[in-house]
């Protein structure tokens, strides 16, 4: 068992230089698919900005409008005795 794990640790240690990149990476970093790369994950970040700054006004519109709710029902008061 214990030699299966040495002899996979060795396999992927002499293996793992060629797939420890991408031709992009290994590549000139000035290239279009370098900049088109790191363009793409700015976007892909701005839309994940976007959707949580979604997210926080969503739970702040909440708690806003459960205390105006709040706000109503304190002032709020029943006639006591009422019609007959």
């Amino acid at each position: 068992m214990k030699r299966g794990l040495v002899v996979c640790a060795l396999l992927l240690l002499v293996v793992a230089d060629g797939a420890a990149a991408c031709t992009v990476c290994l590549g000139d970093p000035d290239s279009q698919m370098a900049t088109g790369v790191n363009n793409g994950i700015l976007v892909l970040l701005g839309f994940v900005g976007f959707v949580q700054v979604g997210f926080l006004a969503l739970f702040l519109s909440i708690r806003n409008r459960s205390k105006r709710l709040e706000r109503r029902r304190e002032r709020f008061s029943l006639i006591e005795g009422g019609a007959k």
